[in-house]
């Protein structure tokens, strides 16, 4: 996708130990147009998919998934990373944040993922795999068809596709870091 490389290259900010900064347009302050160009992508790409749900984690995928929800004019459903008081029949699974060093627990109600769903997920990045790997736990508890995922950002040099492809899952990322080498994007073509 041209315009997000491009977007990647003239705002994104290498940070030391592998982080890009994009908050200036992704993931803090947000660019509705981009937002609008990667959920068209991201329909185009799963264009075959029958998909009934948009599932996403709290909240830097949030805004991404409400824009395909919105086009597909299908539900988007985010786990949450904490229990909400009011929720009972809930699905539950651990995420560690590399961002944050920590462990996650994320949360979904019953209610929102069933069996008869048929979702896509969506996020702003991919670099270890972790949130994906817990979306996919979340999926399987629930019975829910998992059709794909959808990353605004992967860091290829993070591996995180390969973990999820040796299950099966098919992603899809609409620009690929392949070096953050000192403090320098290196985007593959």
């Amino acid at each position: 996708m041209i315009a997000l490389k491009e977007r990647i290259l003239r705002d994104g900010k290498s940070l030391p130990g592998g982080i890009l900064k994009v908050d200036s347009f992704v993931n803090h302050q947000m660019d509705p147009n981009l937002m609008r160009q990667v959920a068209v992508e991201f329909i185009r790409r799963f264009a075959s998919s029958n998909i009934t749900k948009i599932i996403t984690i709290e909240a830097s995928g949030i805004a991404p998934a409400v824009m395909v929800g919105l086009l597909l004019d299908v539900p988007v459903v985010f786990a949450k990373k904490k229990k909400p008081s009011t929720m009972d029949n809930m699905l539950s699974t651990t995420v560690f944040s590399f961002t944050k060093q920590r462990n996650y627990d994320v949360v979904v109600s019953k209610e929102y993922l069933t069996s008869d769903d048929r979702v896509i997920f969506i996020d702003d990045f991919l670099a270890n795999g972790n949130a994906a790997k817990g979306i996919v736990d979340l999926c399987q508890q629930a019975g829910a068809k998992l059709e794909g995922m959808g990353f605004i950002i992967e860091k290829s040099f993070q591996h995180g596709r390969d973990e999820l492809e040796k299950t099966g899952i098919r992603v899809e990322s609409l620009a690929v870091v392949e070096s953050l080498d000192n403090c320098q994007i290196k985007l593959k073509d």
